[in-house]
C-alpha cells in the first residue's frame, strides 16, 4: 500500500553497531520524501538490543503513540527492519499503519519502475518480502474454535490459497527475470571487444548527471533518492583513446534489501562485466565516508570487489 501524501512519523532505533551521526534519521527523511510522504515528527532511541515484541522500548512506544496523535499522523516509518510480529504489535499499540525500512524502499522502487524488467524485479522483491507476512493479513478471519479437521476458519483456508498464488507468481517472475538476465549477458558479451565502464555508487551521488555530462545523453536526473532504476548505456568519446561504452546503474544505499539485490541481478549485469567501475561519491555530503563504505559493501555482495575501481568525488 503506497504511502504517497501521508503524514509520517519517522522512528529510528540506534544499536551499538550503528556509526554515530549528527542526524541519524536524515537518510530516512530523504527516503520518506522520495516516497511522497510528509514528515511531521521524528523519534530516536538508543538500545543495546531491540525489544522482541515492539523493537522500541515500552516507554518509547507510549511516546510514539502520543506523538503520532499530536501531529495527526497517518503512518509510522521505521529506519530498521521489523519482524511481522513487531509490525503487528506496533500497529495495535499506535492504531496506525507501520512500515519498516525495506518496505519503504520497495515502495519507492515500485513508484519509480518504468521498464518491463524493472517492474518485474520490483514485483518479485515485494512478493518475497510479503510472503512471510501473509499470515498477519488474515488474522481477522482466523478460526474461533480449537483445532480439528473441518474446523479451520476461512482465514487459514484463504491464507493457503494466497500463499500458493504468491509462490506460483514468484516462480513465474524468477523464470521471466532469468530469461532477461541471459539475454542481458549475451548483449554484454557481444561488447567484449570494446572498453566498458560502469558508474556505481550511493543513490543521488550524481551518476546520471555525470553520464549526461560526459556523453551528451539526456537521461532523467533529479535531486532525489533512487531517481533512476534502469541501466542506460551511452557511447563516450575519450580524447586520445577512442570510444568507450559508459553505463549508469541503480544506486546503492545502506542496508540495501537483499530481495532487491537478487531481483536486480540482470540490471547490474553491465556493472559486473565492465572493465572499470567509476565509484561516484557526493563529496558535499557530511556522511560521504559512510556512504562510500556502504557502496563498497554492496559491491562485495554482488561479487564485484575484484574489479578495477576508480573513486570519483562529486
Amino acid at each position: 500500500e503506497s504511502v504517497v501524501s501521508e503524514a509520517a512519523v519517522l522512528v529510528g532505533v540506534l544499536l551499538p553497531d550503528r556509526t554515530p551521526e549528527l542526524n541519524p534519521l536524515e537518510e530516512l527523511e530523504g527516503l520518506a520524501e522520495a516516497a511522497g510522504t510528509h514528515v511531521v515528527a521524528t523519534l530516536v532511541q538508543r538500545r543495546e538490543v531491540p525489544d522482541a515484541a515492539t523493537y522500541l522500548g515500552k516507554g518509547k512506544v507510549d511516546e510514539l503513540k502520543r506523538l503520532a496523535a499530536a501531529y495527526d499522523a497517518d503512518v509510522v516509518i521505521f529506519d530498521n527492519d521489523l519482524s511481522p510480529g513487531q509490525t503487528r504489535n506496533l500497529e495495535k499499540a499506535t492504531g496506525l499503519k507501520v512500515i519498516d525500512r525495506t518496505e519503504l524502499i520497495l515502495d519507492i522502487f515500485a513508484s519509480r519502475a518504468r521498464t518491463y524488467e524493472a517492474r518485474l524485479a520490483v514485483e518479485l522483491a515485494q512478493l518475497e518480502y510479503s510472503l512471510p507476512r501473509l499470515k498477519r493479513m488474515w488474522t481477522h478471519l482466523s478460526r474461533q474454535t480449537k483445532g480439528g479437521v473441518g474446523l479451520r476458519g476461512p482465514g487459514e483456508k484463504q491464507l493457503e490459497v494466497d500463499r500458493r498464488l504468491v509462490e506460483r507468481r514468484i516462480h513465474d517472475l524468477r523464470k521471466d527475470l532469468k530469461i532477461i538476465e541471459h539475454r542481458r549477458q549475451r548483449e554484454v558479451a557481444a561488447r567484449r571487444g570494446q572498453m566498458t565502464v560502469s558508474l556505481v555508487g550511493y543513490t543521488n551521488a550524481g551518476k546520471s548527471t555525470l553520464l549526461n555530462t560526459l556523453t551528451g545523453a539526456d537521461v532523467f536526473t533529479q535531486d532525489a533518492l533512487f531517481a533512476t532504476l534502469d541501466t542506460r548505456t551511452r557511447r563516450w568519446q575519450l580524447p586520445g583513446w577512442g570510444p568507450v561504452l559508459l553505463s549508469d546503474t541503480v544506486g546503492f544505499i545502506r542496508e540495501l534489501p537483499h530481495h532487491l539485490i537478487a531481483s536486480f541481478r540482470a540490471t547490474l549485469e553491465e556493472a559486473r562485466q565492465a572493465n572499470l567501475l567509476l565509484h561516484v561519491a557526493d563529496a558535499s555530503n557530511p556522511a560521504v565516508c559512510e556512504q562510500i563504505a556502504a557502496a563498497y559493501k554492496v559491491i562485495e555482495e554482488i561479487g564485484m570487489e575484484q574489479k578495477d575501481i576508480l573513486l570519483v568525488l562529486n
